[in-house]
């Protein structure tokens, strides 16, 4: 798999520099078909629509790179997508079946290129039509199986309970919402810094490539892994409790890049766009109200009683005092406010 993607990554760079534009999905599929049987007749080894996956994924990066330049020169976007690149061997980890090349019995699999049973851990039935079957490897070593299923009605609606809230993301608090409450962030990287240290520098004594490096390699990467899933299994809980708790959430759109580029390890460490993925979607599951407001939208500096902004306003400054009507605000409380205002004026 690794050589096909290498071959096409490398045949795209070249008619990209001859033609300037990209080869389409289709020809490459029906190139890839020619080298089954001149050149490369070992790829028939591989099930037939793996091949085709490995081309489609390279397909659409390069249409979502050369869409995005189009749209960047049209003004639409300032986002910037890209070039695809060339992955290293250690890093091309996953396989996807779609509709052949693989049995399915309970919890065990056929992969029928090597006509070898493998029994996995179902930890839930499956529901709908499957449509892909994706085999991944981790850094750990452990392999993973990730089934796409359609036609699947995951709808778990909660009991409405008439109230709706502002949210404003910070660094020292986690959440603040309009109503006051305040969530902290366990952070659990900076909880396992000195474990982290103690791997990294067992990993740095031993000998690159060898026997104990590999294990010093994957005792690093499991920790990494129960940190991940760690913060996951908290987050997910939380955007539960929230969607139980409030029928319409409103949140702010936060520059991430420029968040990290200032606090760099924290910002990563509190995943706040992980857990806005996770909010929406919880709140699609149970039919309740997600709504973010304009990234530049003025929160911080204006008053949410009388609406003055208070130029003076430093990022140390955690409680102050309205210039005009008096009023002494919470700096968080105080922004969710008006979060929560400018998502009902939206």
């Amino acid at each position: 798999m690794h050589q096909i993607h290498v071959h096409f990554m490398k045949l795209q760079r070249r008619y990209y520099r001859r033609y300037k534009k990209n080869i389409s999905i289709g020809k490459m599929c029906s190139h890839l078909k020619k080298l089954k049987y001149t050149t490369k007749p070992h790829w028939k080894l591989l099930p037939s629509q793996v091949e085709q996956d490995v081309v489609l994924r390279i397909g659409k990066a390069y249409d979502a790179f050369f869409r995005n330049i189009k749209e960047r020169k049209a003004g639409k976007t300032t986002r910037k997508v890209g070039r695809p690149h060339i992955k290293p061997q250690h890093k091309y980890n996953s396989m996807t079946f779609t509709q052949a090349g693989y049995k399915l019995e309970n919890n065990r699999i056929k992969i029928n290129c090597i006509d070898t049973w493998f029994s996995f851990h179902k930890h839930r039935e499956m529901k709908g039509t499957i449509k892909t079957v994706t085999i991944k490897r981790d850094y750990c070593g452990d392999y993973w199986i990730c089934f796409s299923c359609e036609n699947v009605d995951d709808s778990d609606p909660k009991a409405k309970s008439g109230k709706s809230a502002g949210f404003d993301f910070g660094l020292k608090t986690f959440l603040t919402a309009s109503d006051g409450k305040k969530i902290e962030s366990p952070q659990f990287l900076k909880q396992s810094l000195n474990k982290l240290r103690s791997l990294n520098k067992a990993l740095s004594r031993k000998i690159k490539g060898s026997g104990n490096w590999y294990r010093a390699l994957r005792a690093l990467a499991r920790q990494y892994r129960k940190i991940s899933n760690q913060r996951l299994d908290w987050q997910w809980k939380l955007a539960d409790k929230l969607c139980t708790e409030y029928d319409t959430l409103y949140f702010e759109t936060l520059n991430i890049d420029g968040m990290k580029r200032l606090w760099g390890r924290k910002v990563s460490d509190l995943s706040f766009f992980q857990f806005i993925q996770i909010i929406e979607q919880k709140c699609i599951k149970h039919a309740k109200n997600f709504k973010q407001i304009g990234k530049w939208t003025a929160t911080t500096k204006p008053c949410s009683d009388c609406g003055k902004h208070n130029k003076n306003l430093s990022l140390s400054d955690r409680q102050w005092t309205c210039p005009s009507c008096g009023v002494n605000h919470d700096r968080d409380i105080n922004a969710a406010i008006n979060i929560k205002k400018a998502g009902l004026a939206a």
